[in-house]
């Protein structure tokens, strides 16, 4: 590692040195290479006096030239003052973010250019993912160095040897490499990064057994040695004659890296068995919560050098030991996916959370906080705390840290298929369920659902004295749960795995029940445990589908019934387990429409292909809005008042000029007997700005009922536009399945299999208006659309 002072540089440049001019061959290799693009912008990283900023600035490029040496910027600018387009700025790429782009400029690089400095970088690898991460489509990192095998013995310090410039090309999707006198050309795209999990070969039968040491820095990465064999290790090794895997790991550590630390700071997580090399490898993997010291290379003969890596990185990092890959895997499960299948054996240890966290997390952490706070969702003084304590980061380890808190949905689960499993919801999200709770401290509340971060959000609006029980029927995410909740969490969330619509197993449940509960997948129906296991007035929020409609709604106990206080349009992950549902689909017209029935079984659909091939009815609702319309209250009017309803949606495009649906879209739709009709808008005012267009409620409908369903449609949109336009919702009381009818509150009934749910909406007292033409009887849903 060679590290040079900011001073020892200040004085190199002070003294009027320098570094080798910038040859011709150079010059040659970046013009055919790295051709500057319209509005391409460029970052020379260690520009020092400017030689090799300059060249890109004269290829058409905006240069941001960064050295953390003052001397060497004056005297950039003074050997370059009629170079154009070059920001000279003073920065550490180790420790400091990259510059911002201009005003009105977009960000990212379409060249990074890294010339005589890779070999004085002592975080290389992070700094050189950091770069490319940074690259636009198609963008390069173009980095120029000496070679050890062309430098005389005293100049060595600053060249990389064969093995660090292999390194350098690790995670790169493209690397090729040039000779411009005697200098080695890296040019390296596609950084979007791959691993792979290398094994040594076979080890001395009958077994093997090495123990592997996690240890994490004060931002909260890991230690990895570069091995002499061209791969990533944690420090760790055989556990001697006698010796406990802590033992042995702590020796070792201190062999291999010079960090001090105790046998009581070193716990098993798991023991990993892996069969695959035809010998039994056991390795003990060990958590290291506090150590001393700085890591240095002890043993050269088997290691290059040691890092720090963030998390997020370590998909990224090319080669990576198989058993070392397996152990960062138990103690983050997700950050390598797709490793090959070990046994593992869970230790029942218990250790303190392990803090770590880049200053950076904090700063964002605040941003995140702040933004939903101006939104309106954090009203209460504990939740928004909440938002600001909890590392979001170190519950989504394999995401970087813009994405863990830029308040969207940041999903931890997949299907092989790439369908989601399991995320973590957007922030606005959580917060305004936490908040519908209205938790106070010391509360007990359940979580069907897990993950671990909004328990742990959880765990911090109830304070010391509460306790928060999270449930999920995936065995993977329970265990990820447990782990990253035991990392980072606040000791006070329990996690079980079960299927969450069966309720909490009763050793978890407090006397009395829960004071708050919430279920974080969407749902269709709302299982008897979440009612039976909380407390008279405690409050469950969930999302609900309502016609295929979810909206977060937070239900106060009032003995066997529920009362809704509040609604949140939202999407969740649909239900696994207990509450899974398919939705009955029929097709039309081979497949380019699709009637979906959300809350009920399908209706005979005869008749309506033929009914689609014919001349369709149109009736204007006379009901306009602008660009910024809620058409959510009026989606749930018209799903739980008109019988018959159904969503028509659109597969094909060819499926448009039936329907004038877009593609991919759907549409409030009712059938009758070989008739249907369906709710679209049409621009009825044009302009440049949003507040200038307007649309309109149009009816369309085909068959022979067509025009009185299309009467009844119409006359239900305008009754929403007079009732609910601004977003009134309505109540909603949920009682036990077989709840008799004289028990019922007044509304419309909507049944479930477990529960009976009853909505009332504003104005619904009133008689909608009649069609004049009668519907014509015989079709299945006839009498209901007469009666309506």
């Amino acid at each position: 590692m060679k590290h040079v002072r900011k001073d020892t540089w200040q004085k190199h440049y002070d003294a009027g040195r320098g570094f080798r001019p910038l040859g011709d061959a150079e010059r040659a290799l970046l013009a055919e290479h790295v051709p500057a693009p319209e509005g391409g912008r460029a970052l020379d990283v260690g520009s020092g006096t400017g030689e090799l900023a300059a060249e890109p600035a004269r290829m058409g490029y905006r240069v941001d030239a960064i050295d953390f040496t003052p001397g060497a910027l004056v005297r950039a600018r003074a050997e370059h003052p009629e170079t154009r387009g070059v920001r000279w700025l003073c920065l550490d790429i180790e420790h400091d973010p990259l510059p911002s782009p201009p005003t009105g400029e977009e960000g990212g690089y379409d060249l990074v250019t890294l010339r005589v400095s890779a070999a004085f970088i002592q975080a290389r690898s992070r700094v050189l993912r950091a770069l490319g991460a940074r690259l636009r489509e198609r963008g390069a990192v173009v980095v120029i160095t000496p070679v050890v095998d062309h430098t005389p013995q005293e100049r060595r310090h600053i060249a990389l040897d064969e093995d660090e410039i292999s390194q350098i090309t690790d995670g790169f999707e493209e690397a090729t490499r040039f000779d411009a006198q005697g200098l080695a050309v890296l040019v390296l795209r596609g950084a979007d990064g791959s691993f792979t999990a290398v094994d040594k070969g076979r080890p001395a039968p009958q077994a093997v057994m090495g123990a592997a040491a996690v240890v994490t820095n004060a931002s909260g990465d890991v230690l990895l040695g570069r091995s002499i064999r061209g791969m990533w290790e944690l420090p760790g090794g055989r556990v001697k004659a006698g010796e406990s895997a802590q033992a042995a790991v702590i020796r070792e550590l201190a062999e291999e890296t010079g960090l001090i630390a105790s046998v009581e700071d070193a716990h098993v997580i798991t023991i990993l068995h892996d069969d695959r090399l035809d010998v039994r490898r056991v390795s003990p993997v060990v958590r290291v919560t506090s150590w001393e010291g700085e890591p240095v290379l002890r043993e050269p003969g088997n290691f290059s050098r040691w890092e720090w890596h963030p998390l997020n990185t370590l998909a990224t990092l090319g080669r990576i030991f198989m058993p070392s890959a397996q152990a960062l895997n138990a103690v983050w499960p997700g950050t390598l996916p797709g490793l090959p299948p070990v046994h593992s054996y869970p230790c029942a240890t218990a250790f303190p959370p392990v803090p770590g966290e880049p200053a950076e997390a904090t700063r964002l952490r605040g941003r995140m906080a702040d933004a939903v706070v101006a939104k309106g969702r954090a009203p209460s003084l504990r939740v928004p705390s909440a938002l600001r304590e909890v590392p979001r980061h170190r519950f989504v380890p394999e995401a970087p840290l813009e994405t863990a808190y830029d308040d969207l949905a940041v999903v931890t689960v997949r299907e092989p298929s790439g369908i989601a499993l399991s995320p973590v919801s957007a922030a606005w999200l959580q917060v305004d369920m936490v908040e519908g709770l209205q938790l106070e401290p010391g509360a007990v509340v359940y979580e069907a659902g897990s993950g671990g971060y909004n328990a742990e959000l959880l765990a911090h609006v109830t304070g010391p004295t509460g306790r928060v029980v999270t449930g999920d029927v995936d065995p993977y995410v329970v265990h990820r749960t447990r782990r990253l909740t035991g990392e980072a969490g606040s000791g006070r969330v329990t996690a079980f795995q079960g299927d969450a619509a069966l309720g909490v197993p009763a050793g978890l449940v407090p006397r009395g029940g829960f004071d708050g509960s919430v279920i974080t997948y969407g749902v269709w129906d709302i299982a008897p445990a979440w009612r039976g296991q909380l407390a008279e007035g405690g409050r469950l929020v969930l999302p609900l589908e309502i016609g295929g409609y979810t909206r977060a709604i937070t239900l106060r106990r009032t003995g066997d019934v529920l009362h809704a206080e509040r609604f949140t349009r939202c999407g969740f992950i649909r239900a696994q387990g207990e509450h899974v549902r398919a939705v009955p689909v029929v097709g039309l017209l081979g497949g380019e429409l699709q009637l979906r029935f959300e809350d009920g079984d399908p209706a005979p659909a005869q008749g309506l292909e033929e009914a689609l091939r014919r001349p369709r009815h149109e009736v204007a609702t006379g009901v306009k809005m602008g660009s910024g319309f809620y058409f959510g209250s009026l989606q749930l009017y018209m799903a739980t008042t008109l019988p018959g309803f159904c969503r028509l949606s659109v597969h094909r495009e060819a499926g448009t000029g039936v329907t004038l649906i877009a593609k991919d879209g759907d549409a409030p739709a009712i059938l009758g007997n070989a008739s249907l009709t369906y709710l679209v808008h049409v621009r009825t005012r044009h302009g440049d700005s949003p507040a200038a267009k307007e649309w309109e409620w149009v009816v369309h409908a085909f068959g022979g009922q067509g025009p009185q369903l299309a009467e009844r449609l119409a006359a239900t949109v305008r009754a929403g536009e007079r009732d609910v336009r601004d977003g009134g919702d309505p109540a909603l009381s949920v009682y036990p399945a077989g709840t008799p009818d004289r028990l019922l509150s007044v509304g419309e009934v909507v049944d479930r299999p477990l529960s009976r749910m009853v909505f009332r909406w504003p104005g619904r007292d009133v008689a909608l208006p009649s069609t004049d033409d009668p519907v014509q009887r015989g079709g299945p849903l006839a009498a209901a659309v007469e009666s309506m």
